[in-house]
């Protein structure tokens, strides 16, 4: 049984982890309004650099070129906002994984240390149905496991296709100048 102070105790630790995760979402926001922010200054100052250019062009010809120089750095720039995005994302993501993994071993030691106390505890006769609950608590714990690696494998997968398909702006955009 768990006793007065173990459960002030483990209240405490609760609200310090809901706190500690509660400034890390704060934290990806503000990284994120940053980047919104920053994103939103340059986009006006290259939209008034862009009108002045445009409005500078002689003739129809130097005004087609200047639209297709000022379309160029257009897939570029979005590839960077979602490398950035996904960046910010990930990182929130991490750490909320870290948590959760770190509260799901504890209560896991702590589940097995009742288990075991129980076990002392129990009267003659228990063994085999004390010998089942610790297998099926250790089946439950494998499984999860596999749970957690096929997530990180999903996770890890989609990642590097992200990554993949950000890469691919930049080729082509070296191709296009080419032609």
């Amino acid at each position: 049984m768990l006793t007065a102070e173990q459960m002030v105790a483990a209240q405490k630790a609760n609200i310090e982890t809901l706190f500690g995760l509660t400034q890390k979402a704060f934290e990806s926001v503000e990284k994120l309004m940053d980047l919104n922010l920053q994103v939103t200054k340059a986009a006006l100052s290259e939209s008034a650099n862009n009108a002045q250019a445009i409005l500078s062009a002689k003739d129809a010809q130097e005004l087609i070129a200047l639209q297709a120089s000022l379309m160029e750095p257009l897939a570029e720039k979005a590839a960077a906002y979602s490398r950035q995005l996904y960046e910010i994302a990930s990182g929130a993501r991490d750490e909320f994984a870290k948590v959760a993994e770190a509260q799901g071993n504890e209560a896991q030691e702590k589940f097995m240390t009742v288990v075991d106390n129980i076990a002392k505890n129990a009267p003659a006769g228990t063994e085999p149905a004390v010998a089942m609950m610790k297998s099926a608590v250790t089946a439950a714990t494998n499984a999860m496991e596999t749970v957690q690696k096929a997530v990180k494998q999903a996770t890890d997968v989609a990642e590097s296709n992200f990554h993949a398909m950000a890469n691919q702006v930049t080729p082509s955009k070296t191709t296009n100048r080419k032609r």
